[in-house]
């Protein structure tokens, strides 16, 4: 088999399996284990998968720039969004993450609703903006251009003097083995600084999130409280969460 059909393969086993194994692979491809592995080196590099121990999963697409992924399921964002808001009760302190699906729990917010935001996003600050009753509190540092919020020292400092009811977490990946992920090293950083400053973490995971994972764990999934996807996701992507005890809500 020629290097471009083994790769092509490779992606094609990763497609149907949802993961590759390369221990399995290189025995019932009577190949090396190191060329297999060699093989999802370089598929990584072209961004087509993510490596992981032993083997690899599938790539997130949340990896695209801002612009990009607003045109990624869309529809589901805002249904994620609308049901992440509901979660709010009126007087609470809760931490809302950067990127495009909490951008739409933030426009979904009902109008007479009471609370306190606090962000490091400004994308998140914007929208709340025409929020009469809402407090927004902004956390500074530097600025990650890729999903537009604020990293860095500063910033884990900031949050560290905050104790938030909710937590709302955007992410890259999602599996039920790899856990959370996402592509930086320092947002992170940041989202495990948010997670530990509050009661309950809620993960919001629009469809191409799903099984999928990136390069930096935020956290383990012992400390995630909820998951809210979209109502057309396959049961069988969601059933190792609920396993685990973790709520998944159906937007």
């Amino acid at each position: 088999m020629l290097t471009l059909q083994r790769k092509q393969y490779l992606l094609e086993i990763l497609e149907r399996d949802g993961q590759i194994v390369a221990r399995s692979l290189s025995e019932q491809l009577g190949l090396s284990e190191d060329t297999i592995r060699r093989d999802l080196r370089q598929l990584a590099k072209e961004g087509l998968l993510q490596r992981v121990h032993g083997g690899a999963l599938p790539a997130s697409a949340a990896m695209a720039p801002f612009v990009e992924r607003q045109q990624i399921s869309s529809d589901a964002k805002s249904a994620i969004g609308r049901a992440a808001g509901a979660m709010i009760q009126p007087g609470q302190v809760v931490f809302i993450d950067g990127g495009t699906t909490a951008v739409q729990l933030a426009r979904q917010l009902p109008p007479a609703l009471r609370a306190t935001v606090v962000t490091h996003s400004p994308s998140i600050a914007l929208e709340l903006v025409g929020h009469a009753h809402i407090e927004v509190i902004m956390i500074g540092g530097r600025l990650f251009k890729h999903s537009i919020v604020s990293v860095g020292a500063s910033a884990i400092e900031a949050i560290g003097q905050i104790r938030a009811d909710l937590y709302f977490m955007g992410v890259c990946s999602l599996h039920p083995e790899a856990g959370i992920s996402t592509g930086d090293f320092e947002e992170a950083a940041v989202k495990r600084a948010l997670s530990n400053a509050a009661d309950r973490t809620i993960v919001l995971a629009s469809p191409e999130k799903l099984n999928t994972a990136s390069p930096y764990r935020i956290a383990p999934l012992s400390q995630v409280n909820g998951i809210v996807v979209n109502a057309g996701v396959a049961e069988t992507l969601v059933a190792p969460y609920r396993e685990m005890g973790i709520t998944v809500t159906l937007a």
